[in-house]
């Protein structure tokens, strides 16, 4: 009988680059690679060569379901390398666990003899180590000071712990067990947001309405803003269902689940599909709100007279996902305007009884379609609209959520 997989009860949505040094505690490794990946994180494990002693490579590169990494060079002759600075940068997080004494000196003065150090000192994110080593070797002068030096750095410590140690001594040397390592890690960069564990529904984009099978009506936008909520909704511990029309971004974010749709009417049905299982609903997408009465079936020749197109109003979706919502779901939706901006969106706030609405004008330098920056205003019922300074659009998407985390 197939068991289902007990979940973790957090949420980390991040790139995880872990770091395995040379000590007994390195079998624990496995089992913190599992926690991560079932916490919904993606891990890339470096190994030091005497980490192997403990621990094998096979062993966490089939939990990670990634190749672990050793060496700088890799050793088949080629010549080829691990790019240390590239994966230094794909990483949101970096955790060193075990971080042996000697580790913890090697990062303290940038002693630079393998990989992992090499990643550490490229790494620009945050960077958490778990100590372990034993009972005197933890109280050893200097492995305080390296510690007080990396955390002068802002290096994270986590334990150690007291417990039975490898010299059979008890004492403080004992490496945190994984699952506290991830609720630590968890803490440091999600903390208690609201939206942890939440599942959002996201839109972005423009839609595209069929005029035949070449040509369509549809709009400017870029999706940039949607695609930014997406991403800062993950990093906050959010399960995102992001319903994307034809746009060329990507996004590769662990958490973020994506569905491709072309017309208004394949983004209703996503949306209506996916609405009841989530607890908030952020439309952020330019969605057309006319398409052909009938799409020709062949190619429309040009002519040299005048074409006259026949144009029928497409499902309001915001509309429909808030008369339909269930009890608590919240709902934020977005208004594009070009004149009385305000009175508009105050409209749209109160006519399709919405959480809260986020206002933009196209008559704002450096706002509106196809930029990394926008300028909105917030409007909520019962309060006094909270117009933003221009920000890029991940500062946008930052605010945003910050007031859907207050309606939560």
């Amino acid at each position: 009988m197939e068991r289902t997989p007990v979940p973790s009860p957090y949420s980390l949505n991040r790139k995880v680059l872990l770091g395995v040094s040379g000590g007994i505690a390195a079998f624990k490794a496995a089992l913190l690679v599992r926690e991560l990946v079932k916490a919904g994180a993606e891990v890339q494990v470096v190994m030091t060569r005497s980490a192997h002693d403990f621990v094998t490579p096979l062993t966490l590169a089939t939990l990670s379901k990634r190749p672990v990494l050793t060496d700088l060079f890799v050793q088949d002759g080629s010549g080829r390398w691990n790019d240390h600075v590239h994966l230094a940068r794909w990483a949101d997080v970096m955790v060193v666990a075990p971080a042996t004494a000697n580790t913890l000196a090697k990062l303290a003065h940038g002693q630079c003899d393998n990989l992992l150090v090499a990643c550490y000192l490229s790494a620009t994110c945050p960077v958490f180590v778990a100590p372990a080593m034993d009972l005197e070797m933890w109280r050893d002068a200097s492995t305080r000071a390296n510690l007080d030096l990396l955390r002068s750095r802002g290096v994270r410590t986590i334990g150690p712990e007291q417990g039975e140690l490898a010299s059979g001594l008890v004492g403080e040397g004992r490496m945190t067990e994984p699952v506290d390592i991830l609720a630590a890690v968890h803490a440091g960069l999600v903390g208690a947001s609201k939206l942890s564990g939440k599942r959002i529904l996201i839109s972005a984009g423009p839609t595209q309405e069929a005029m035949d099978p070449v040509r369509y009506i549809g709009n400017r936008s870029s999706g940039k803003m949607g695609f930014a909520l997406a991403e800062e909704a993950a990093l906050r511990g959010a399960h995102v269902e992001l319903v994307a029309g034809p746009v060329s971004l990507q996004l590769d974010r662990p958490g973020v689940n994506r569905t491709n749709v072309i017309s208004a009417a394949e983004m209703a049905k996503a949306c209506k599909t996916l609405a009841p299982a989530c607890d908030a609903l952020i439309m952020s997408a330019a969605v057309a709100d006319f398409r052909p009465v009938n799409a020709a079936a062949q190619k429309v020749k040009k002519g040299k007279g005048p074409v006259e197109l026949q144009l029928e109003p497409t499902e309001d979706i915001l509309a429909t996902l808030s008369a339909t919502r269930k009890p608590g779901q919240r709902v934020v939706g977005f208004a594009l305007e070009t004149n009385n901006e305000l009175e508009h969106a105050t409209a749209k706030l109160q006519r399709k009884n919405l959480d809260l609405l986020v206002l933009n004008s196209l008559r704002e330098a450096g706002a509106g379609f196809g930029v990394d920056t926008n300028k909105v205003t917030l409007l909520a019922p019962g309060t006094d609209p909270a117009e933003l300074p221009l920000m890029s659009k991940q500062e946008v998407a930052r605010a945003i959520l910050d007031r859907l985390e207050t309606l939560l």
